[in-house]
Parts: C-alpha cells; sequence; structure tokens
C-alpha cells in the first residue's frame, strides 16, 4: 500500500478511537458504564447492533462467497426479521421493566441463582473463544495480504479496542460503533461503483447480469428441504429464526446494545431498523462479490489468491515450480481468449462459455494441485477469502485503498468492542457482583475495566496462538450454534412454561447441551451405531438444543418432582 493508504487507515482507526475515548471519559458510575446512562436513541441501537454482528470477517468471507456461489448465503439470514419482532414483542418489555444490566439477571429473579450462573457461564465460554476467533480470522488474511506479521494486525486491533472499551464502557461502544459503520457504508459504496464503472467499460448492463448470473449465481432462494445442506429457505427461516432469536434475544454481546435504550419504543424501533436493513446488506455484500467475479472475466486475475501459496511454491522451486509456470501461462491464454470474446463477441461466448468454464476449472484443479504437492500449508481454508481484498489492492486507487482497508479493521473492532464490553458486564454483574459480598465488593466501574482489559488480553493471547488450531473461520460460524439452542431454550421456559422450576431447567439444559455437543463431535459414530446418516447442518443445532432443553425440562418435571 501507498503511504497515502497507511495514513488513511490509521488516521480512521486512532480518530475513531480517540473520540469514543473523548465522548466518554465521563462514565464513572455503573448506570453510566454498563448501560451508557440507558439514553441511547433508536438510531444508535441499531447502529450498534448492525456492528455488532459485522464482523470483519463479513467484509471479507462474505464477497468470497458471492464470487465463488453467489447470493444464496443471504438465506442465512432468512429469519432474522420474524426473530426481531420476537425480540421485541416478548424479550424487551421483560428486560426493560426490570432494568437490568444483563440478561441472566432476568433468569434469577424467574427461575434461581444456578438457572442464572449456568446461562452466563455458557455465554462466557462461547462468546469469550469467539472474541478470538473474532480478531485472529482477519488478521491472519490481512498479514498475508499487506505483508505484515500476523502479531502487529492482532494487536492494532485487539490494543486500540481495548482502550476505548475499557475507557468508556458500553457508551464509547456505541460511539465508535456509530463512525465505524459510516466508515463502512462509505467504503462499501466506494468499491460499489469502481466495480460497475470498470465493467461497464468492457460490456453493457445486459451483457453484465448475463456473466453476474454464471452458474446461477442470482438465485437467492433455494425451495429444497435438506437437512445436511448448510443453506436454503428452510434452515434459513426455521432454523435460522431460532439463531437469531438466541443471539439477539440472549446473548449479551447484542442484549447490552438495547439495554441501554431509552424506552421500549427506542428499543423496538432500532430493532426494527435491523430487520428491515439486514437482509439487504447481506445481499449487497454478496453482490460486490459477483461483481467481483464478473470484473475477472474480462480482467487478468492472479493465477491463485493466495500470494503466499504462490511464493511457497517458487521457493520449493525443482518441478513444482516449472508445471505451476506452464499452467500460470495455460490460465492466463483461457482468460485472454475469454475477455476477447466477451469484449468482442458476446455470443460467440455465450456459445462457448461452457468449454471455457471447463478449461478454467481444470486448471484450477491442476494449480491446486501443485500447490498441495510442493508441501504448502494453508492458513486460511478457502482461497476465496483472498478474493475482494486483492481487488481493492490490485485495481483502486490510491487513498481508497486505505478507505476499504479501514472498513475490515473498523469491523473487526466494533465487533470485538461489543463482545468484550459484554464478557466484562457479565463477569461482574452475575458473578463478581452477585457472589462477593457486598462488604468485600470494590467499586463495580473499576471491576469492569479491569475484568473488561482481562478479556482484552485473554482474546489476544488466544488469537496469538490461534495459528496452532484448524478450521478458524468455519469455527466462527459454529461455535455459535452450539450453544445458543440450549439458552434459547432456558429463556423460552421462563418466559412462557411458568411451572418449570429453576433445578429443573439447570438439569435439561446440561443434557441438551451434552447431547448437541455429542452430535457436533461424534456424529458419524453415533450415527453408524443407529444406523442413520447425522450429517446436520450447523444452523438446526439451535433448533435441537432449544426444543431438547424444553423437552427435558417437562420431562424432569414430571420424573423429579425433587428436582424442583
Amino acid at each position: 500500500m501507498h503511504l497515502l493508504d497507511w495514513s488513511i487507515l490509521f488516521a480512521t482507526l486512532i480518530g475513531i478511537s480517540v473520540y469514543g475515548i473523548l465522548k466518554t471519559r465521563g462514565a464513572r458510575t455503573k448506570e453510566a458504564y454498563l448501560a451508557s446512562d440507558r439514553d441511547t436513541p433508536w438510531w444508535a441501537i441499531g447502529l450498534s447492533i448492525m456492528a455488532t454482528q459485522a464482523s470483519a470477517i463479513t467484509f471479507i468471507s462474505t464477497p468470497g462467497l458471492g464470487y465463488e456461489s453467489g447470493l444464496e448465503f443471504a438465506q442465512f439470514y432468512l429469519g432474522l426479521p420474524i426473530a426481531m419482532v420476537i425480540v421485541a414483542v416478548a424479550f424487551v418489555p421483560f428486560y426493560h421493566k426490570l432494568k437490568v444490566f444483563t440478561a441472566y439477571e432476568f433468569l434469577e429473579s424467574r427461575f434461581n441463582l444456578n438457572a442464572r450462573l449456568l446461562t452466563a457461564f455458557l455465554f462466557l465460554v462461547q462468546r469469550g473463544l469467539a472474541a478470538g476467533i473474532t480478531i485472529y480470522a482477519p488478521s491472519i488474511i490481512l498479514s498475508q495480504i499487506l505483508g505484515l506479521p500476523l502479531y502487529i494486525n492482532i494487536l492494532v486491533i485487539g490494543l486500540l479496542v481495548i482502550i476505548y472499551t475499557v475507557s468508556g464502557g458500553t457508551k464509547a461502544v456505541t460511539q465508535t460503533h456509530k463512525h465505524q459503520m459510516a466508515v463502512i457504508f462509505l467504503g462499501l459504496f466506494v468499491a460499489f461503483g469502481f466495480l460497475i464503472y470498470y465493467i461497464r467499460q468492457d460490456i453493457s448492463s445486459d451483457q453484465l447480469w448475463t456473466l453476474a448470473n454464471t452458474n446461477n449465481r442470482l438465485d437467492l432462494l433455494n425451495w429444497e428441504f435438506n437437512l445436511s445442506d448448510k443453506y436454503n429457505v428452510w434452515s434459513g427461516v426455521l432454523a435460522g429464526t431460532f439463531l437469531m432469536l438466541s443471539y439477539f434475544g440472549t446473548d449479551q454481546s447484542q442484549v447490552q446494545r438495547y439495554l441501554s435504550g431509552k424506552s421500549i419504543k427506542e428499543i423496538r424501533t432500532g430493532l426494527y431498523f435491523n430487520a428491515v436493513l439486514k437482509i439487504p446488506l447481506q445481499v449487497f455484500i454478496l453482490f460486490l462479490g459477483v461483481l467481483v467475479f464478473v470484473f475477472y472475466r474480462t480482467h487478468q486475475p492472479p493465477t491463485h489468491f493466495d500470494q503466499q501459496a504462490i511464493e511457497h511454491v517458487m521457493q520449493v522451486g525443482s518441478s513444482y515450480e516449472k508445471d505451476f509456470l506452464e499452467l500460470k501461462t495455460e490460465k492466463e491464454q483461457v482468460f485472454n481468449y475469454q475477455a476477447d470474446l466477451i469484449k468482442n463477441d458476446f455470443n460467440r461466448y455465450e456459445q462457448e462459455k461452457g468449454e471455457i468454464n471447463a478449461e478454467i476449472e481444470r486448471i484450477d484443479e491442476s494449480i491446486n494441485d501443485v500447490i498441495h504437492r510442493s508441501g504448502y500449508s494453508a492458513q486460511v481454508e478457502k482461497e476465496s477469502d483472498f478474493v475482494f481484498i486483492t481487488f481493492v489492492l490490485n485495481h483502486l486507487p490510491i487513498g481508497l485503498i486505505g478507505l476499504l482497508m479501514a472498513v475490515i479493521f473498523s469491523a473487526a473492532m466494533s465487533s470485538t468492542a461489543a463482545e468484550l464490553n459484554a464478557l466484562g458486564t457479565t463477569s461482574v454483574i452475575d458473578f463478581y457482583s452477585r457472589l462477593t459480598p457486598e462488604n468485600k465488593q470494590r467499586n463495580t466501574v473499576l471491576m469492569s475495566r479491569l475484568i473488561t482489559a482481562g478479556w482484552g488480553i485473554i482474546a489476544i493471547s488466544f488469537a496469538l496462538v490461534a495459528q496452532f488450531l484448524d478450521s478458524l473461520v468455519e469455527a466462527v460460524n459454529i461455535l455459535g450454534s452450539l450453544f445458543y439452542g440450549t439458552v434459547l431454550g432456558i429463556f423460552l421456559i421462563a418466559f412462557y412454561f411458568k411451572r418449570i422450576t429453576g433445578n429443573t431447567v439447570v438439569i435439561a439444559a446440561m443434557l441438551s447441551e451434552l447431547i448437541v455437543l455429542a452430535l457436533y463431535f461424534f456424529a458419524d459414530q453415533i450415527g453408524s451405531f443407529l444406523h442413520i446418516d447425522l450429517n446436520i447442518g450447523f444452523l438446526w443445532f439451535n433448533v435441537i438444543g432449544a426444543v431438547l432443553t424444553i423437552v427435558f425440562a417437562f420431562t424432569v418435571q414430571i420424573l423429579r418432582p425433587s428436582a424442583r
């Protein structure tokens, strides 16, 4: 990157952080530090909720998914509007009436202390791990693209977030979220504008749409019901509703965003704001990836988007380098021929595109085989994760590259800040303040700052050693689903099944969580023993966990009256 890009990147990140510190340096009371004095307007709630969910992975991997397979991933969010309405109508009045700082306080008043501590513990486990992954996943990609050591990316994101989150608490997170979302929206629209500009220089609008729909990339909805399929209408609407209901209704990182609202009306409006905008935003980000796919039909793409893989093959040398260079030449010739047809004889391209796509697929498979045989071990599972950043670095003007990099770093900081804020609040409110005798408690705000900083250090430490673990990018999508269903089941019982009591729901939740974890980690063994296919898409674990918790609660209530 050019010096101007680096300047814009760091000026944006440091400017947002300093703004958050200056605007919230007066947060000295528990109410101000943990709940932003409960005076946040609906639009700030809406942007903060959106910023919490929009991690850097959204702006790295999602365009890559659009490039690779089109718009189908948007089905993941089909349950979100339904969940938002349910949370607004059913959950918010309970939280607002009790003036709670965390969602889990409500569970003690409804059940008992054990139920509160178990649910808070489940949150701390999954969100504590997720915080490290949220920092690591974009850092490993950025380190490869920008040529910076991995630890530099991790420390920049982690330390900046710790500084302003510890300084201003919930109010600092909300204040910085507003500006981070502004940077994100601006960057995305800039990228969209340049993609359209570049593409329309070579082809017509009709040809653009024809190329965009290659292999049905513009097909948004898949109506086939298949439990093993990750993304279809049924998993999105049914299982997705359970996931989003648990995430927005019981996950403290999201609940804390609207507990600070001025009124029930303001909170609901903020939630409805997301219900309306979230799916269009995801479709737009996926469509950016589709446009990058179209762009690389008329412009020569890299031989392989993972530059470190290429460097490894060149360093190994020998026959691997020779085979790779031959395939590189082949791929360039095919793409040049394709680009010439698209620009000058589109009708002929339409006739030959099947053969051309098959040839490109064959060459790509051969390239991947050479890379694999050379001994290269990819730290990033999907090559498509590099697609959008590669386009930004190679084809946007100087200055705008820094803006787009600021988008990715801002997204990493926004989601991480919300996670650390929620981890600190839950640790202090649900464990420290609740379990420590009042005469031995220190200042709550001071303890919140110390514990939040502690969680930040844990997240950075986990991110620094995460390179020794596997499949982290996939893990960030799965981790929540392994816990959210059980937590949602507890809350649904609390709201709608008044006869079920504390110890009963604790036993039911523990049994449910054990089964969910067993189904995920030992699916093949259990399926082989039962002679059934247990290859289940991860979204469905949200349904399974919630339903099992409710069923087990009724069963335990009947079989063990003493558990009441």
